[in-house]
């Protein structure tokens, strides 16, 4: 089945990730996927949070948001909805599950996510491009003498995936995600365990070899997030 952007079904948008886009932080990032395009910066600041303190033991989280003209209707500054925090709190739940938080030390690296246009896929773009930012902030730190080791355990990516008509699509846009019959973001390592798995039914219930299916869709297309991904820092990342 021809889609809407004349994708197959088995394809992912087209990717394109810039590194160091913004001058400030230890590490940056845009990523476009397809239409929806996110700035995703990494900031290292040597503290932690109080429960934390004292432990020796870095921290990695997160913030999300989308500017208010990233979509079709204004987005009122300063209105963070319970989707806004969900997805923060993915973004940061994924980039700590691949990172070594002992060898971080005493510091913490703060991940923002800013969508600049949105075309559904947000949050899996967000959690794509935020671990080159990751990855470039921690070889800063190795740079600067700071830490011994890239403490990055693994490769992270995201897609989603879904039954659009009866059919089986992967990485949705906007369009498509809004009339599918079942909506999947699934988070992966490059090792092939799972980090999340987010399935929704918004009209008919779906059956096991339909999720299995999606499943095994969504991590074809996240393995070639990968390839992308190591073309950029596994020159940093040699070991994985």
């Amino acid at each position: 089945m021809i889609r809407i952007d004349g994708r197959g079904a088995d394809k992912i948008r087209k990717v394109n990730i810039t590194r160091n886009y913004i001058k400030y932080p230890e590490g940056s990032c845009l990523i476009e996927l397809g239409n929806t395009k996110v700035i995703c910066t990494a900031s290292v600041e040597e503290t932690v949070p109080p429960f934390l303190k004292g432990t020796g033991t870095g921290w990695v989280t997160a913030e999300y948001g989308m500017l208010p003209r990233s979509c079709g209707t204004r987005i009122p500054r300063g209105k963070n909805s319970g989707r806004t925090y969900e997805i923060q709190r993915l973004v940061g739940r994924s980039l700590r599950t691949i990172t070594e938080m002992k060898s971080l030390g005493g510091r913490t690296i703060w991940i923002d996510c800013d969508v600049i246009q949105g075309d559904g896929g947000t949050r899996t773009a967000s959690i794509t491009g935020s671990f080159i930012a990751l990855v470039d902030a921690i070889a800063r730190l190795k740079k600067d003498g700071k830490i011994n080791e890239i403490p990055v355990k693994d490769y992270v990516a995201a897609t989603s995936v879904g039954i659009v008509n009866g059919a089986l699509f992967l990485d949705l846009c906007y369009e498509e995600d809004s009339h599918a019959e079942v909506d999947m973001n699934i988070v992966m390592t490059a090792s092939g365990k799972f980090i999340e798995i987010q399935g929704t039914a918004e009209r008919n219930p779906f059956s096991k070899d339909e999720m299995d299916k999606m499943l095994d869709l969504a991590k074809r297309g996240i393995e070639d997030l990968f390839s992308i991904q190591r073309k950029l820092v596994g020159d940093i990342l040699s070991h994985q």
